[in-house]
Parts: structure tokens; sequence; C-alpha cells
């Protein structure tokens, strides 16, 4: 795991198969992070009378911003407690739930990786 300027580890997380540089020695299994928000009538109002001009909603676009950021988290979180450091192949996934609720999954491959050995 990789340490940031704050002392935090930190998790890598890429949407492809491998990190260049590093080679997988275990594979942890499937993670993933769910979040589900509702839309409340504030924010309803607002993107109403937004989408009567065009453009873009920016209630809805912080709200979705923030619910992938949280589901990242949450599927870091779940990377961490089964030894791995680093999620390979993250995607995201979303859809509807009734009306007013929105649904965010970000899912992934948690494995172990270490650095190749430097060259030279």
């Amino acid at each position: 795991m990789r340490i940031n300027p704050e002392g935090v580890l930190c998790m890598i997380v890429s949407t492809t198969n491998f990190i260049a540089g590093h080679t997988v020695k275990q594979t942890m299994g499937e993670v993933f992070g769910v979040v589900v928000r509702s839309r409340g009538l504030g924010y309803n109002v607002v993107a109403s009378l937004r989408a009567l001009g065009g453009g873009e909603i920016k209630e809805y676009t912080s709200l979705l911003e923030s619910a992938r950021r949280q589901a990242v988290d949450r599927m870091v979180e779940r990377a961490r407690d089964l030894g791995a450091n680093a999620v390979l192949t993250m995607r995201f996934d979303s859809s509807e739930i009734g009306t007013i609720m929105s649904e965010v999954v970000a899912y992934g491959t948690a494995v172990v990786v270490e650095p190749l050995p430097q060259e030279g």
C-alpha cells in the first residue's frame, strides 16, 4: 500500500486490468460499494426549474458525484477488509429506484499487487 503525504494508507484503484509497474500476487475477490440516494423535495423543485431552461442540472450532478465518491469509498473499505492493496477493473453502475431514488454501485476485483523490481 502507498502512504499519502498525510500518512494515510492509499488503495490503488484502476479501471484497467493491470497497473503499470506492478504484478498481481493474489486475487482476493469481487468487491463493491452501494449507495442509494433520494432526491429530496428541494432538489426536485430547483432541478425542475433549471430543466425548463435547459443545460446542466447542477444539483443532480453534485448529488451523483457525491454518491459515486461514497460508493468508491465503500468499495475500497471492503477491499481493505479482504487484505487487498488495489482494485482492478473498477466500474460504476447506476439505476433509478422509483421516481426519486438513485442507486450507484462501484465494483471491481480486489487484488494484492507488488511493484516490479527496478532494472538497472
